[in-house]
């Protein structure tokens, strides 16, 4: 094993404890993520409104918030709601309702 110096301080190089084989068994997985300004922005809103400093651990969180949304059936029926009256509209010639 190398052993790497530094003025008084002597340690040995790293060593990963487990083999690759046992990280390719690994159930997670590093997904790199590249935010515009725009999107950087909205994800600094959702931390404060989440109470959470970390970039990473607001993603995760976000994802779970997302996924309920989007699977929870009481949702489902008011997303279907408003893309019916939204498709409604550009049918009889309403613009954006605001």
């Amino acid at each position: 094993m190398e052993e790497r110096t530094n003025k008084n301080l002597v340690r040995p190089a790293f060593t990963p404890l487990r083999d690759e084989e046992e990280r390719a068994l690994d159930i997670s997985k590093v997904i790199p993520v590249r935010l515009n300004t725009e999107e950087r922005q909205r994800l600094n809103e959702s931390k404060r409104v989440l109470q959470q400093s970390k970039d990473s651990t607001a993603l995760k969180m976000l994802a779970d918030i997302g996924y309920i949304v989007l699977h929870d059936q009481l949702t489902g029926k008011i997303i279907t709601a408003i893309f019916d009256n939204k498709r409604r509209n550009e049918r009889s010639g309403v613009g954006e309702v605001e």
